[in-house]
C-alpha cells in the first residue's frame, strides 16, 4: 500500500531542482572547471606553452598549433591571432574563431611603467622592421604591439627582446598584465613619491610565477606617485596612488575593482595608507584575493570589479587584512584632485635635476619601427638614454639639457611627432580596430588620424582640453566611457537605409578631476562619414554655451539632448 502523504504538496509533481554550483571560487571549494577556459588552464599552465612554441610550433608552422594553445595559452606569452583580412564587421560575431583567425599574430611587448632605454627602443624598432612589416603601435597601457608576426619568428624575437631586458610574458591572458606607472617617476619636480622601487618588486614577485598565472581573468595594475593622477587609476583592478599622510608622510592610497568593457565600474578606495615598502605585500594580497575568491563560472563576470561590487570596500579590506596580510592597514587620506585636466606630460617640462623632459604625440598611437629607431637616435643625440611611453598612447624623452631642447623638438617635428600638438592631436586615442582585431566591427586608427586633420582644419583656434576616443567594438580598450567624446564602433543605418560603419556616442566621461561615465543620448548614432560634422557641431555648441572655465564634461552633463545631437 502506498504511504499517505502528510501534506497536499507531497502529491504534486516533483520539480527538478538544479544544483547551484556557485561562482567557481577556489576559496570556497569550487575547483571543478565550469567553462572551457578554466578547463584548458587546469589542463596545463599557460606559462608552459613557451616550450612548445620554441620546440614544436616554430619548427612545424601554424597548422601544428593545438587549438587550446592557439586561442588560449599563447596569450600568456603575449600572442593573439590577428584578424584575417577582408572580413567585414558584420561577420565579427557570426563566424567561428578559426574562420576569423589569420595565420599571423599580434605580439605585445610589456613595458612596465612605460620605462625604456634608447637601446631597448632601438631593438623594438628593429624587430618591427625585420619581423612585423613595420608595425609597432603604442597602446594606452604603455605597451608596444606588433602585427604580422609569424610563429616561425617568435623564438628569434624573444631572444632579441630578452637580450635587452624586455619580455612578452603575461602581456595577455588571465594573468597580471603590464603594470602601468607614471612615465616621469623619479624625475618630476612635483612628484609626491617615486613608485619605481615598489613597481620593480611587484614585478619580481609575480612575473613568471605560477602562483599567479591562473587568475579568473586579466588583472590590471597601476601605480604612480604623481599628483597629476597620470595612470588612470580609477579603471584598474588595483591601483596605488601617491598621497601624503598627515602623520606618516608620503605613501600610497589603495584602490580596487575598476574596469570598463561592457559593464564599466570605477574603482573604490579601501581607505588605507600604505608605505612604499609594504606596497608589494598589499599587491600580492589583492591579486591573491582575486585568484582565490574571483568568479570563475562565467567569463563575463570574472573580473575583480564584480567581486568588489558584491563585497564592498569594507569587506574587501577586512579579508585582505585578516586572511592575507595578517595585520591591519593604516587609515589614510584620499588623493587630492589634480589642478589640470591634461595628464599626459606632453610638452617641455623641467625635471627635479634641472634637466628637461619632452613629451610628444604620435597620431593615435600609430608609429612604425623605422620611426622608433629614429626616436632612439634623436634621444641619444640630445643627451638622453631614456624614453617613456604613456597611458595616452604618447611618448616622452627624458634627461635633455636645456640648450638641447629646441633642437630635439625640431627633430621630433620632422618625424611628425609634435611636442606642441593641437587639442585634437593631443586628445584623440584609438584602439586597434578592424584592421587587425578579431573583436572589432569598424575601423579606428586611420579614421582617428583623419578626424584629427579635419578638426584641426575646421576648428583651428579650439584650445580646450578634449578627449576623443574611438573604439572598434563594445569592449572599451580605448576607454570610451571616460572620454569627453567616446565613440563605440557598430554598424548603423545611413540616410539611404544602408548598413555602414558608425558609432554610438558617449559624451562627458572623465577621469581625474571629476571621474564618471559619459551619458548616452537616446538614439544618437553617427555614421563614420558624418563623424567630423557631428563633432564640429557639438564642440561649437560647447563653445557657445559653456560658462566661464567650464570643462566639456561638465557642460555635456547639463546640456540638452538637442545640443548634443
Amino acid at each position: 500500500m502506498a504511504a499517505t502523504p502528510q501534506n497536499p504538496a507531497a502529491s504534486a509533481p516533483r520539480r527538478k531542482v538544479s544544483r547551484h554550483r556557485g561562482e567557481g571560487q577556489w576559496a570556497v571549494g569550487h575547483f571543478t572547471p565550469l567553462n572551457g577556459n578554466e578547463q584548458f588552464k587546469k589542463d596545463d599552465d599557460g606559462l608552459n606553452v613557451r616550450t612548445r612554441i620554441e620546440t614544436v610550433y616554430s619548427q612545424r608552422g601554424f597548422d601544428s598549433i593545438d587549438p587550446n594553445d592557439l586561442r588560449g595559452r599563447m596569450r600568456w606569452w603575449g600572442l593573439y591571432t590577428q584578424r584575417k583580412p577582408g572580413i567585414d564587421g558584420g561577420k565579427t560575431a557570426i563566424l567561428e574563431p578559426e574562420e576569423l583567425d589569420d595565420e599571423y599574430f599580434m605580439l605585445r611587448v610589456r613595458i612596465d611603467g612605460g620605462a625604456l632605454t634608447t637601446a631597448q627602443l632601438r631593438v623594438i624598432g628593429e624587430i618591427s622592421q625585420e619581423f612585423a612589416r613595420g608595425t609597432a603601435d603604442i597602446t594606452d597601457r604603455q605597451n608596444v604591439q606588433y602585427h604580422w608576426i609569424r610563429i616561425e619568428d617568435v623564438p628569434a624575437i624573444w631572444e632579441r627582446l630578452e637580450g635587452v631586458g624586455l619580455s612578452t610574458v603575461t602581456a595577455c591572458g588571465d594573468t597580471p598584465r603590464v603594470m602601468i606607472g607614471s612615465p616621469v617617476a623619479g624625475i618630476a619636480e612635483d612628484e609626491i613619491i617615486d613608485a619605481t622601487p615598489a613597481l620593480e618588486e611587484m614585478k619580481r614577485r609575480v612575473l613568471n610565477n605560477k602562483a599567479y598565472s591562473n587568475l579568473p581573468r586579466k588583472f590590471k595594475t597601476a601605480i604612480s606617485g604623481s599628483p597629476l593622477l597620470d595612470v588612470v587609476h580609477e579603471i584598474n583592478d588595483v591601483a596605488f596612488v601617491g598621497v601624503r599622510h598627515p602623520e606618516h608622510g608620503p605613501g600610497f592610497d589603495v584602490w580596487v575593482g575598476g574596469g570598463l568593457s561592457t559593464n564599466p565600474k570605477l574603482g573604490v578606495r579601501l581607505g588605507a595608507w600604505v608605505p612604499i615598502d609594504e606596497v608589494p605585500d598589499v599587491y600580492e594580497g589583492v591579486i591573491s584575493i582575486f585568484r582565490d575568491y574571483g568568479y570563475r563560472r562565467l567569463r563575463n563576470r570574472a573580473r575583480l570589479k564584480f567581486l568588489v561590487a558584491d563585497w564592498g570596500a569594507e569587506k574587501f579590506r577586512q579579508v585582505l587584512e585578516d586572511e592575507y596580510l595578517k595585520r591591519e592597514l593604516v587609515d589614510g587620506p584620499a588623493p587630492e584632485q589634480p589642478v589640470q585636466q591634461w595628464r599626459d606630460h606632453i610638452g617641455v617640462h623641467r625635471q627635479r635635476d634641472g634637466r628637461f623632459y619632452v613629451g610628444f604625440a604620435p597620431r593615435v598611437g600609430r608609429v612604425d619601427g623605422a620611426t622608433l629607431t629614429k626616436v632612439a637616435d634623436l634621444a641619444e643625440a640630445h643627451g638622453s638614454g631614456r624614453v617613456r611611453t604613456t597611458v595616452e598612447q604618447k611618448m616622452i624623452v627624458l634627461d635633455v639639457e636645456q640648450d638641447r631642447v629646441d633642437s630635439l623638438v625640431e627633430g621630433l617635428e620632422a618625424l611628425d611627432l609634435t611636442a606642441r600638438p593641437s587639442s585634437f592631436r593631443r586628445g584623440t586615442m584609438a584602439c586597434t580596430g578592424i584592421e587587425f582585431c578579431k573583436l572589432a566591427i569598424v575601423e579606428t586608427k586611420q579614421r582617428g588620424s583623419t578626424l584629427i586633420d579635419e578638426l584641426e582644419r575646421r576648428l583651428p583656434d579650439f584650445d580646450e582640453p578634449i578627449t576623443i576616443n574611438l573604439n572598434g567594438c563594445p569592449n572599451a580598450c580605448a576607454r570610451i566611457q571616460v572620454a569627453d567624446i567616446g565613440l563605440k564602433g557598430q554598424l548603423v543605418l545611413d540616410d539611404r537605409g544602408e548598413q555602414v560603419e558608425g558609432y554610438q556616442v558617449h559624451l562627458g566621461g572623465a577621469l581625474g578631476l571629476e571621474p564618471g561615465f559619459g551619458r548616452k543620448v537616446r538614439g544618437l548614432k553617427v555614421t563614420a562619414e558624418e563623424l567630423p560634422d557631428y563633432i564640429e557641431r557639438v564642440l561649437r555648441r560647447f563653445q557657445a554655451e559653456r560658462e566661464d572655465g567650464e570643462r566639456f564634461a561638465a557642460w555635456a552633463a547639463r546640456a540638452s539632448e538637442e545640443a548634443l545631437s
